[in-house]
């Protein structure tokens, strides 16, 4: 089983990331920074939060779920807020969702805010609201179920440091996944965590019997060319022992994102 935990910059290299997902073809594919604006049929609009300004691809959730048509796609929305088409502003959904191809079962799932709730009207003030998702699917090849999970962290625009906000974070994150999880089962932990690697977010996750991939395959970090700031972690995936890792990979090459990619096959 191949699976891909990504985020995808709002669609902002909207051409590379499809290129780049459609010949990856994961099986599981745990997306962050998804944008969902159903008012709108524009391919691109534009996010502006003060000096930050960025394009963002008005559909993304549609647009990945069209090319991953054997998947079944969830968008997990944690806020509303507003786009800008030029000078009209549209309202538009931010998020994280899961594609999973059909052929594995999803048995149970759940949807839950690591931080603050549903922000209805706006995108509101940072640190935001942030939410993930969990799900368990059966996996017929080894004949057990498998948990896979992913959240996009608190970004706080001080930095990267531990905060108390991002230590709630991680525990309302191992809490929501323990509720799905099974003895002796798979266990995938995933995501942007906006956090760095001696973080008190990841020492929670390793105290509770996860093993992290990304520092032990990589001293590059999880971020490429297109992010021009110091610190290079951001992403991270984590497994517990039953999880038999084939292959574990950073994808540096193509860049799809402003961050890389994770590849994990079992």
């Amino acid at each position: 089983m191949k699976i891909m935990c990504l985020n995808g910059w709002g669609g902002t290299l909207y051409d590379q990331l499809i290129s780049y997902l459609k010949e990856a073809d994961p099986d599981v594919l745990c997306l962050q920074e998804v944008i969902h604006t159903p008012a709108s049929e524009a391919d691109m609009l534009t996010y502006k939060d003060g000096d930050h300004v960025l394009p963002q691809r008005a559909n993304l959730f549609r647009d990945v779920q069209n090319v991953l048509s054997d998947h079944i796609g969830i968008f997990c929305p944690a806020a509303q807020g507003v786009l800008w088409d030029d000078q009209t502003e549209i309202p538009s959904q931010w998020g994280l969702a899961t594609f999973v191809k059909k052929r594995f079962p999803i048995i149970e799932q759940l949807q839950g805010f690591v931080h603050k709730s549903y922000s209805p009207f706006d995108y509101g003030d940072h640190p935001r609201s942030r939410s993930a998702h969990a799900i368990k699917i059966y996996d017929y090849d080894s004949n057990t179920p498998m948990v896979i999970a992913h959240m996009h962290g608190l970004r706080d625009l001080k930095g990267k440091m531990d905060t108390p906000e991002r230590e709630a974070q991680a525990r309302k994150f191992l809490t929501l996944i323990n509720t799905l999880a099974e003895k002796d089962a798979p266990l995938i932990f995933c995501g942007d965590f906006n956090v760095e690697p001696d973080s008190e977010t990841l020492k929670i996750l390793k105290e509770a019997g996860l093993k992290e991939l990304v520092t032990t395959m990589t001293s590059k970090g999880t971020r490429n060319s297109y992010y021009k700031k110091e610190s290079r972690y951001a992403d991270y995936l984590l497994v517990n022992d039953n999880v038999n890792v084939a292959d574990f990979q950073v994808v540096f090459d193509p860049e799809v994102s402003d961050h890389c990619p994770l590849v994990l096959t079992t």
